[in-house]
């Protein structure tokens, strides 16, 4: 990330009318969009992973708006007298403020029951085109797993003062009454924006499970990305900055502005796709484009789909896999799916299956089997480790059946590549258009 930006202190008033804390970091130069950041339950607008998350996004040209919800860090209000409608309500005054003073956000991103939060606010939020979450429960509900010591206090008197991350909060009977009655699942099916999904395999607090349950509940486009190796909080500036870097790259695909039109008035509407662009997203087909993180970094897309592709330190900034390592992934991707399909059709007791592969170059001198006698030539070491009660025989035919796999055939076919230019200035032809 490069380029500085501005952070402003900013009020505005909330849903249950009092006066909300929120801070506006703004890029040093062009704003592409506006986003807004809902922070987790016991958190604030200044918790590590907001601010930092909203530091890299500034990088990448987006502003972004920060807040405590009523009851919250700065802000006034009665926690108490909260529940998860309220925060709702409070991202909508968010939006509004936002619409009013600067730019709609197109960009809503929630972290653990802000996450939930943001899924549900959406659709008040018509502007939105692409929604985060950041280790989101799949139901508002699930923050009663960090009440179980105290809900039978709340259910006999009515309330309770429980103790999350080390503060004291009260939670009332209504609260729980509230979490219960939100229709998720349907918001989630409707969301009507572009959704990704973030979250760590190892997360403590909300198990990533819950990811996988927003997921499949979601409609196209949606992606999902791990977190792997953080915990719930992103307390690692590595992994809220890996977080920031794969939002700004994401997001460019569905919400950043349009740039200013020759005569100088902005245009407000999101970026649409040309109609290339729609041929080339149809099933099958994959786009790559630099993001204009550093100067390396490439979003890949197919589809819903999406990744980044990098070069590693010090040629780039090793925020994704390099040219090489994709192509071993779509011949490690290939090997293990037709060895699950041929296991499966012959009902053999194949547990698991595991591919390694590393690319390297080699004298062809060095190659017994290759036709090729000077210079060097590429290689690729791919080990294959078979887990379950597989006979010597079954095995040995597996290994055979794994050169079968389509990917492996290509790259020893012979194959040709066609180059079109495409000038997005006028219609195009060709495989392109």
């Amino acid at each position: 990330m490069s380029g500085s930006a501005e952070s402003h202190r900013l009020e505005f008033p909330g849903s249950q009318g009092h006066v909300l804390a929120a801070r506006l970091d703004i890029p040093d130069g062009e704003v592409r969009a506006y986003a807004m950041f809902a922070h987790c339950f016991s958190c604030s607008k200044d918790v590590l992973a907001a601010s930092r998350i909203a530091r890299g996004l500034t990088g990448a040209g987006i502003a972004v708006l920060r807040f405590d919800f009523t009851g919250s860090g700065q802000s006034e209000g009665d926690f108490s007298n909260t529940n998860f409608t309220s925060n709702i309500d409070d991202l909508v005054c968010a939006a509004d403020f936002l619409r009013d003073h600067h730019r709609a956000p197109s960009i809503v991103i929630g972290h653990s029951l802000g996450g939930a939060a943001v899924l549900a606010a959406a659709h008040r939020i018509p502007e939105t085109r692409a929604v985060v979450t950041i280790g989101a429960p799949s139901d508002p509900r699930q923050v009663e797993s960090l009440l179980q010591d105290d809900m039978a206090t709340i259910h006999r008197q009515g309330f309770a003062t429980v103790d999350i991350g080390g503060r004291q909060f009260n939670i009332h009977q209504q609260f729980l009454a509230d979490v219960a009655a939100q229709p998720q699942a349907e918001r989630i099916r409707t969301l009507g924006a572009a959704l990704l999904v973030m979250h760590s395999p190892v997360d403590q607090v909300v198990a990533i499970d819950n990811a996988r349950k927003i997921f499949d509940l979601a409609r196209h486009p949606k992606s999902f990305v791990a977190l792997d190796g953080a915990n719930h909080l992103l307390s690692r500036r590595e992994d809220s900055q890996f977080a920031a870097d794969i939002i700004s790259a994401w997001a460019g695909r569905y919400a950043f502005e349009e740039k200013s039109s020759p005569a100088g008035t902005s245009v407000e509407a999101t970026r649409t796709p040309s109609p290339n662009e729609t041929t080339e997203r149809e099933p099958g087909v994959v786009i790559v484009e630099e993001t204009g993180n550093g100067h390396f970094q490439q979003l890949v897309s197919s589809g819903g789909h999406t990744l980044l592709a990098d070069e590693p330190d010090p040629i780039g900034t090793d925020t994704g896999l390099s040219p090489y390592e994709l192509l071993l992934a779509g011949l490690g991707a290939c090997t293990s799916m037709t060895l699950r399909m041929y296991a499966d059709r012959k009902k053999l007791p194949l547990e698991k299956v595991r591919v390694r592969l590393a690319h390297s170059r080699m004298h062809a001198k060095d190659c017994e089997e290759c036709e090729t006698t000077s210079g060097r030539i590429d290689h690729i070491h791919r080990s294959i480790t078979l887990t379950g009660d597989l006979t010597d025989e079954q095995r040995a035919r597996m290994m055979q059946i794994a050169d079968l796999c389509p990917v492996h055939r290509t790259l020893q076919s012979e194959i040709t590549i066609t180059n079109v230019l495409v000038d997005r200035d006028r219609s195009a032809s060709g495989p392109d258009a």
